[in-house]
């Protein structure tokens, strides 16, 4: 019989303190306003889409 994994891949550590910090919200333990709140999502989606814009920009540049 063959062994099956299974992996669970549950995101960065942005997406996990932000899924933290939505639960504290849920649970009034901070009150803190939503975007705040969400900040460490879209904030790493931010510095991700950067990066993507950079290394877009630098590889047109070098094959120009």
């Amino acid at each position: 019989m063959e062994d099956k994994k299974i992996t669970v891949h549950f995101g960065g550590f942005g997406t996990l303190l932000g899924i933290a910090f939505i639960v504290l919200k849920l649970c009034k333990v901070i009150n803190w306003s939503w975007i705040w709140v969400l900040a460490p999502i879209w904030i790493s989606w931010g510095i991700t889409l950067i990066i993507i814009i950079i290394a877009a920009i630098l590889i047109a540049i070098l094959n120009r």
